[in-house]
């Protein structure tokens, strides 16, 4: 298994995760960075507004040859319920490069199914594990248990 992590983080919390996700698989990861800025309250509020309506964004180049990695294992933040513009672009940039997919995400308190169906629908392929967390579960720490059992399910 030669994974790679990708994920995008506004505020650090899914960084953390995939982070950490990586460092246990001791593999590469990879931050998605949106060139819109996102900050501060009106950018928090066009950044649901954006991923409600599934809008895309600009992206900054990333270094790794998505080909070269047999599983990809990509993050998202929940926003307003959808998936975040940046990881939307990404997925719709590289779907027929992704052989096998896994899927996490962070989330303040919303339901994350949907996030899910959408990223699964980008890319059409059902991924090999899913991994939800809240905000609360990561800053608590009581993300790592929940990790080990998401990565059990790649190996």
């Amino acid at each position: 298994m030669k994974p790679l992590v990708i994920f995008y983080s506004r505020t650090g919390t899914t960084r953390k995760v995939g982070t950490e996700i990586a460092n246990q698989l001791k593999c590469e990861y990879e931050e998605i960075i949106d060139l819109k800025n996102r900050s501060g309250s009106i950018g928090w509020l066009a950044s649901g507004r954006d991923a409600m309506k599934k809008k895309l964004t600009d992206i900054k180049n990333y270094s790794r040859n998505i080909d070269s990695y047999n599983i990809i294992i990509i993050g998202s933040p929940v926003w307003a319920g959808s998936v975040t513009p940046a990881i939307r672009t990404f997925l719709e940039k590289n779907k027929g490069n992704i052989k096998k997919v896994a899927l996490f995400c962070t989330m303040g308190g919303d339901n994350p199914s949907k996030v899910f169906i959408q990223m699964e629908e980008i890319i059409n392929k059902k991924p090999l594990g899913k991994l939800s967390l809240s905000t609360k579960e990561v800053n608590d720490e009581n993300h790592i248990k929940k990790i080990n059992e998401f990565i059990k399910k790649l190996r």
